[in-house]
C-alpha cells in the first residue's frame, strides 16, 4: 500500500494482550503491539510508538542496517504502560550498546511512579538478569499529557487521552501536510451514572451530565482522527464479542472503528491490536467482510499485519 513518501510506517507487532506465536499466527503475527514510523524528508528520523514484543525484531534490524551508519537515535512513544505494550523493552538491543540515544514519552500512569521507574522495575533483579540503571544508552523520559507539541524537523505531535482502565494516550503525528495516527487501546466513551428512570440509583440530573460527557469526549475523539492519511486504530473485537461483554474493557469493535472513520474522513484505516485467540483464518474471515473497497465511503481498511509497510 503506498500513498507517497512522506513518513513511512512499518508493523512490527499488531496482536493485544499477550505473544501468541504458532502455526495459526504465522501470517499476521503473534508479537504484540510496536510500530516503526520513519521520515525520510527529515534526516530519516525514527520513532516507535510502543515497546511489546515487536519490539525486539525492531531492535535486530536497526543492529543489522541502521548501526552501520551510526549510533542509533531515536524517539519511543508509550501510549499506556500496560504489559503487552512494554515487555519487549528489556529485549531492545540498542539499549545495550554505548552511543544509542532514546528518549521515552509517555503519560505518567502513577502519581508516585514515573516512566523511568515503570520501565525499570521490569527490569529488576526479580524479573531480569540486568537492571535499567545498567543500560549503555543514553536515555531520557518524557512525561506527557494531553495538548500539542513540536518535536523538531517540522514534525508536529498532538496527544489526546484514550478511553482505557489506565491513562492511555493517542498520537496525532503531522509533518510536510500528512497526519498520521494512533488510536489505542480505547473504546467509545458512554455514560456511567444509570439512565433507566425506574432504577432505585437513578438521578435525572447525574443521568443527564453523565450523556453529556460521554458526547463531549467521543467528539473530541473524532476530532483528533479527522482527515487524517492513515490511522491505527483498537479493533480487538467484532461488534457481538463487544456487546456480550466486553465493554469497559478498554478496546473497541471493528464497526465502531470503521464507522468512526468513515465519519471523520480518514483515508485509510489500520484495524490493529487484534485478539491473541484470533487465527490468520478468522481474520481473512473478517477482511473479507470489514475491508471491501466502499464499505466504508472513501475509507479504505486494513487489517495490520507484521512486516506490513505503509508509506503516507
Amino acid at each position: 500500500m503506498s500513498l507517497g513518501a512522506d513518513m513511512r510506517v512499518m508493523f512490527w507487532g499488531v496482536r493485544g494482550s499477550i505473544p501468541c506465536p504458532g502455526p495459526n499466527t504465522v501470517r499476521y503475527g503473534g508479537n504484540t503491539p510496536s510500530i516503526e514510523l520513519r521520515f525520510p524528508n527529515a534526516g530519516d528520523r525514527l520513532i516507535i510508538i510502543d515497546a511489546g514484543s515487536g519490539i525486539r525484531e525492531l531492535g535486530l534490524n536497526l543492529m543489522a542496517n541502521d548501526f552501520k551508519k551510526g549510533p542509533i537515535h531515536a524517539d519511543l512513544f508509550l501510549s499506556h504502560t500496560h504489559w503487552d505494550h512494554i515487555q519487549g523493552f528489556p529485549f531492545f538491543t540498542p539499549i545495550f550498546i554505548k552511543g544509542t540515544q532514546l528518549k521515552v514519552w509517555g503519560p505518567k500512569t502513577h502519581d508516585s511512579e514515573g516512566l523511568e521507574q515503570t520501565m525499570g522495575d521490569q527490569m529488576s533483579y526479580r524479573y531480569f538478569p540486568i537492571r535499567g540503571v545498567e543500560l549503555s544508552a543514553k536515555m531520557e523520559y518524557v512525561h506527557l499529557q494531553e495538548g500539542k507539541f513540536e518535536l523538531g524537523d517540522g514534525i508536529t505531535v498532538c496527544t489526546k487521552y484514550l478511553n482505557h482502565p489506565v491513562i492511555c494516550l493517542g498520537y496525532r503525528f503531522e509533518y510536510a501536510g500528512k497526519i498520521f495516527c494512533t488510536f489505542f487501546d480505547t473504546e467509545p466513551y458512554r455514560n456511567l451514572f444509570c439512565a433507566d428512570p425506574n432504577d432505585p440509583a437513578y438521578d435525572e440530573n447525574m443521568a443527564i451530565e453523565g450523556e453529556a460527557a460521554a458526547r463531549e469526549q467521543n467528539l473530541k475523539a473524532e476530532k483528533f482522527i479527522a482527515g487524517a492519511d492513515l490511522v491505527v486504530y483498537d479493533a480487538q473485537y467484532t461488534h457481538e464479542e463487544y456487546a456480550a461483554g466486553k465493554r469497559g474493557w478498554g478496546h473497541t469493535s471493528m464497526e465502531q472503528a470503521c464507522e468512526t472513520a468513515a465519519r471523520c474522513s480518514v483515508k485509510n484505516l489500520v484495524l490493529f491490536h487484534h485478539d491473541p485467540l484470533r487465527s490468520d483464518q478468522q481474520l481473512d474471515q473478517l477482511a473479507q467482510r470489514y475491508c471491501r473497497p466502499g464499505t466504508y465511503g472513501n475509507t479504505s481498511v486494513f487489517f495490520a499485519r507484521e512486516g506490513m509497510e505503509v508509506s503516507v
